[in-house]
């Protein structure tokens, strides 16, 4: 529990520097076709951000790291050589592909070849952050391992601050503005893996990097590294594909979907990152104790938590979704439109918010045992139902302006599918066994999202959001959040639930 509330703040602070860079950039560059070109060629970095540094390539390191800090550090040596000669190929390689990458990630900008070539020069500086994000993770998996979980939780503040300082200072000094962002991507990398090998000395981990092909633990990471990401990922994979499709949809989808997405990312990244990455280490030692009884009790721990803050989560989400986007995005160029098409996505992705989280924390289940071929298999098929019925919800109500909405409602089945399958495979192999009071925890969780669902649905849908004053909707935006959390755990508490009734002892 320490743990996770260690990660999950620092991840809340990276959440509102974030929101911060979300607004200026809306704020100073809309949503229209430029915006929309960034976006691509920011897709793709920051989707490697998320499989690698948001929890999900801990799955291949950290069961390697788990023979404490000697262990560790003559791992380290050979993994970091041998990835960083890897990772620099493939990052040059990318540069220079980048008008195919935009052909493979964003077809749909063939039909205008001012974005079509924006997104080419812009990827071309933002692909090399690759090189940059994988060993900060490897980093920070070997910290986690030896319980050291601030540093690299804080750590992707530094894309949220060295954006916002590109935005303000080099965007106005640049003859296309929005490029300033894609340098931002370029420098937090650096930023990123300097401060990790800094806390890699203080730890005492550090050790100088060698190429080791041959090394056995390093051939073994390696193999792990494509079946583990693909596995615990397969919501980013799918979050890419919308915005393949969404390249063919009317000018701004893109846009839409980033800024609806990120509003899920908070909730997600608080919770769901948090538990998965402070889980994994844990659930890791019980299997090398080989006490089964302890692992189950672990991932009955979180997934209880997932349901009690992911239900409401969800409900907020949909139920206050224009005040949200109207709120903290609606600034000059972003327009009443704007907010109207982006709270629409916005609504069908909360809807998976519960799958999205409970991914996080199931996917360890299996990676600490060593079993990688099951989530990927699983995220496999999840992936290709989003791309299935994304495509076909996309052109469906594309014309009644639903379009990239449909897309969203997509991912969203596809990550409840993708999570649903997982319990069933950790139930049925008996390496999840539910603890008593399940029936009572589930009736007092859905009745109180219920009272609060209703508070929200009707008081907030008839307010002039858009009409109001900055000052005014984040006032009444404030208000509403406060009061619906306060009616979710009164219920709660007068329904009988308790702090010592969430407890890993009490899971057990």
């Amino acid at each position: 529990m320490r743990s996770t509330a260690i990660v999950g703040t620092m991840t809340l602070i990276s959440r509102l520097l974030g929101f911060v860079r979300d607004i200026l950039i809306a704020r100073y560059f809309g949503a229209d076709a430029a915006t929309d070109a960034f976006f691509v060629a920011f897709r793709i970095p920051n989707f490697l951000r998320r499989l690698f540094a948001e929890g999900s390539f801990a799955q291949a390191f950290v069961p390697a790291f788990s023979a404490g800090a000697p262990a560790i550090r003559n791992l380290l040596a050979p993994l970091s050589g041998t990835l960083a000669l890897l990772l620099f190929m493939v990052s040059l390689a990318g540069s220079f592909a980048a008008p195919l990458l935009i052909l493979a990630f964003a077809p749909g900008f063939q039909a205008s070849a001012e974005t079509w070539d924006l997104s080419a020069d812009m990827l071309r500086i933002t692909f090399p952050y690759l090189f940059f994000v994988v060993l900060t993770a490897m980093a920070a998996a070997a910290l986690n391992c030896v319980g050291r979980f601030a540093i690299p939780a804080i750590t992707p503040a530094l894309l949220n601050l060295t954006m916002i300082g590109m935005t303000l200072w080099l965007a106005p000094r640049l003859e296309e503005p929005i490029t300033a962002l894609a340098w931002g991507v370029l420098a937090a990398g650096l930023l990123q893996l300097l401060l990790q090998s800094f806390a890699l000395k203080q730890a005492g981990l550090l050790a100088a990097p060698r190429c080791d092909f041959k090394n056995r633990s390093v051939v073994r990471v390696l193999k792990s590294m494509g079946p583990a990401i693909l596995g615990v990922s397969a919501t980013q994979v799918n979050l890419l594909i919308d915005t393949l499709t969404a390249s063919f949809l009317a000018s701004g989808s893109v846009s839409w979907l980033y800024y609806s997405d990120r509003l899920v990312e908070f909730p997600l990244g608080l919770l769901g990152v948090a538990l998965g990455t402070a889980i994994l280490p844990h659930l890791s030692g019980t299997h090398a104790r080989r006490d089964p009884a302890a692992f189950s009790h672990a991932l009955d721990w979180g997934l209880r938590w997932v349901l009690l803050i992911a239900l409401p989560a969800t409900a907020g989400l949909v139920f206050l979704a224009p005040a949200l986007v109207s709120t903290l995005f609606q600034f000059d160029r972003f327009s009443a439109d704007d907010v109207t098409m982006a709270s629409r996505s916005l609504a069908c992705f909360a809807l998976g918010l519960p799958g999205f989280v409970a991914v996080k924390v199931l996917t360890p289940g299996f990676s600490a045992r060593h079993d990688l071929k099951t989530p990927l298999r699983l995220g496999l098929h999840s992936m290709a139902g989003n791309a299935a019925l994304g495509v076909v919800l996309g052109i469906v109500l594309a014309p009644e302006g639903w379009g990239h909405a449909g897309l969203a409602l997509a991912t969203a089945l596809a990550a409840l599918w993708n999570a649903a399958a997982l319990v069933t495979k950790l139930l049925e192999s008996r390496i999840y066994r539910p603890q008593a009071g399940w029936p009572w925890f589930l009736t007092r969780v859905l009745g109180s999202t219920l009272v609060m669902s209703m508070l929200l649905a009707f008081n907030v849908r008839e307010m002039p959001w858009q009409h109001w004053q900055h000052f005014e909707r984040a006032l009444h935006l404030g208000l509403w959040i406060g009061a619906g959390t306060l009616a979710y755990f009164a219920t709660l508490w007068l329904s009988g639930l308790r702090a010592p009734h969430l407890s890993l002892q009490a899971a057990g």
